[in-house]
């Protein structure tokens, strides 16, 4: 686990200027701190910062080929690199290392482009080619690990494992895209393959970019998508049956390491299930951690325990107070952007903790969208029925009065909290699915911005992030739609972008066995109802994990990895929320309507509607524009430029 980062001139070979290089690479010190190198040629120059896990002796980078004309910089694992060295023995290849960094370089060679589609793991790296004179980047399918990049005016191409180290060239236009803005309120980050600032990209997953010197830059293409086809038939035995054996083959590979292992232990099915795994593949007791808190509402820690005590792990605890609101500018900025995801607090916690004990950690991310665990798909798929019996021509004028006019009762029991049903059974399907994950619905947008900040958006919506995936979701089955839709936004811009900040900040390596691409490929073949049966989520995850953890675990309602936001604004944040939402940071942009920002804090407060989600995503964007805008010297583009280039 690193941090990589470089600089490519696409056109000639200017001198790349050793101090700018420098600076980007020591941005990420906190990524890799065993060691830091830097390899600078005529129009290349390319960063590394390790954190040293496999083949700790001689895995450092950059590294080369046998005869120094291929180089590369990589952040992540092969899972597979044991199984590839042979092959590519028998090609010819000489190895000098190790390392799964070296079969990279190999691999290149021997495959090109394709050779991504040969890597098991996860992974961002870019290597350059000589005697090609080809620049070659890639993401891993599912972006676990993350890869931003920026084209600059004069053909320059920077490229870095966090948008930080972009920043620390010096070179890169700090202009804010306003659609960037609209995704961020929407979503509480900005989707793939957007950033915040305009000039700059990440590259999507499963997605490489291939530059030859001097012709012009093509787009990144796509190597890899999820294909859900359903058409597996099997029995619910056979499955489960299979189901622990790939989860066993996907554990086992993430097991290989020269430093200290251990995972997190939430007290979820998710995370139990890859500890019980883990104890069958070890003969020694597994290294744990979890996070309590100090409030009832959100301490999972007793669950965490029953998994513990089966398996006998070395199990690590710490209580967080509920109160642990400091980090707030520390957040904004470690990610760079703004990020509204408020789990990221204990998520920085857990990771500190667990550094404590372990380097790497394994990690139960990505089995809410494989196996169907979410809450919400299951009242989509309640609300599907309901589109289904009533045509669209009804449906639409009907239900669009009724979520227009029914009130928001955030106080009311569930049952009676009726306006998101309506506003959705008003939609199609995808529209309904992004209305319901969104933090501030397109009708609170609409509220939120200014005319002005409206007009630079031209017309853009978040929804269109949806809309473009579900153009390539290749499936009708209700579940499987979003379940792809998920696996292409919050997988990868919240879940993902969440666990890698935050670890990284530790310099911790956490590693997913549920994102594992084979496992994902294998559930996509399997009928819905075999991830969500029922009023149950996680069916099939669930029957296979009974030999192997307490129905506590596994048939206990979902509590999440939450903070207590609402209270946090009404008590102890209560004037900082204030002074932030309708102070002159904000108010600075011309963005926003001042009345909306108003009437949120003010019923808020009042306790008349929990607005606490909104408020965190605004007290968030306040946090960035303060750390990373103002403390990077960087200027808010004026609204008229905006609208310009809209």
């Amino acid at each position: 686990m690193c941090g990589i980062t470089g600089i490519f001139d696409t056109q000639s070979a200017r001198a790349i200027d050793p101090r700018q290089l420098q600076r980007m690479n020591e941005s990420q010190h906190h990524r890799g701190p065993d060691e830091g190198s830097v390899h600078i040629e005529p129009g290349v120059g390319f960063g590394h910062r390790r954190l040293s896990i496999i083949d700790v002796a001689t895995g450092q980078q950059p590294l080369f080929n046998e005869d120094g004309t291929v180089v590369v910089v990589f952040n992540g694992e092969i899972y597979n690199f044991q199984s590839l060295i042979p092959e590519l023995q028998a090609l010819g290849h000489v190895f000098h290392t190790r390392s799964d960094t070296e079969v990279i370089v190999h691999a290149w060679e021997a495959w090109g482009p394709d050779c991504v589609k040969r890597f098991r793991g996860m992974f961002a790296f870019a290597l350059w080619d000589r005697n090609q004179q080809t620049f070659f980047m890639a993401r891993d399918r599912l972006a676990v690990k993350p890869m931003h990049y920026a084209l600059l005016d004069d053909g320059t191409l920077l490229f870095g494992s966090e948008l930080k180290s972009l920043l620390a060239h010096g070179g890169m236009k700090r202009e804010i895209d306003p659609l960037a803005v609209e995704e961020y309120f929407a979503f509480g980050y900005v989707a793939e393959p957007r950033c915040i600032f305009k000039q700059a990209r990440k590259l999507e997953p499963g997605h490489s970019l291939c530059i030859r010197r001097g012709q012009p830059i093509p787009a990144p293409q796509r190597y890899w998508d999820v294909r859900f086809t359903l058409d597996r038939q099997i029995s619910v035995e056979d499955a489960c049956d299979e189901l622990r054996a790939k989860l066993e083959e996907s554990v086992r590979l993430r097991m290989i390491s020269e430093v200290p292992l251990g995972a997190f232990l939430s007290g979820g099915v998710d995370s139990s299930a890859v500890v019980a795994t883990m104890a069958g593949l070890s003969e020694e007791p597994v290294n744990t951690c979890s996070i309590a808190f100090d409030d009832p509402a959100f301490n999972e820690s007793e669950f965490a325990q029953l998994v513990a005590d089966r398996y006998r792990t070395h199990h690590s605890v710490e209580t967080v107070v509920s109160d642990d609101f400091d980090l707030i500018d520390t957040l904004a900025r470690l990610y760079d952007e703004p990020y509204a995801d408020s789990s990221a607090i204990p998520t920085y916690r857990v990771c500190q903790l667990a550094r404590k004990h372990v380097t790497v950690a394994l990690s139960g991310d990505g089995g809410d969208e494989s196996f169907g665990g979410y809450r919400r798909y299951r009242m989509h798929l309640m609300e599907e029925r309901m589109r289904g019996a009533l045509p669209a021509a009804l449906r639409r004028p009907v239900f669009g009065l009724l979520g227009r006019v029914y009130p928001k009762a955030d106080w009311a029991p569930r049952v009676f909290r009726a306006k998101t049903t309506f506003e959705g059974m008003a939609r199609t399907s995808v529209q309904a699915y992004c209305h319901s994950v969104s933090i501030l619905r397109e009708p609170m947008r609409a509220e939120l911005f200014s005319a002005q900040f409206k007009a630079s958006l031209g017309g853009y919506t978040a929804q269109d992030v949806f809309d473009r995936h579900a153009a390539n979701a290749d499936t009708e089955d209700p579940l499987a739609l979003i379940q792809y839709l998920d696996m292409k936004t919050y997988l990868v811009g919240d879940i993902n972008t969440k666990v890698d900040r935050a670890s990284m900040a530790h310099s911790l390596e956490v590693r997913e066995p549920l994102m594992d691409h084979e496992l994902i490929e294998w559930l996509a073949r399997l009928p819905s109802d075999l991830k969500v049966r029922g009023q149950e989520g996680k069916f099939l995850l669930k029957k296979a994990m009974e030999p192997k953890l307490p129905d506590a675990v596994l048939y206990r309602p979902k509590m999440g990895f939450a903070v207590p936001l609402a209270r946090w604004f009404r008590g102890p944040l209560k004037q900082r929320v204030r002074e932030a939402v309708l102070g002159p940071r904000l108010a600075a942009t011309g963005w926003f309507n001042p009345a909306y920002l108003q009437h949120l804090v003010d019923a808020h407060q009042a306790g008349t509607r929990d607005y606490s989600a909104p408020l965190w995503t605004l007290l968030m964007f306040e946090a960035f524009l303060r750390n990373v805008v103002d403390g990077g010297q960087a200027q808010l583009q004026p609204l008229e430029s905006a609208v310009a280039h809209a």
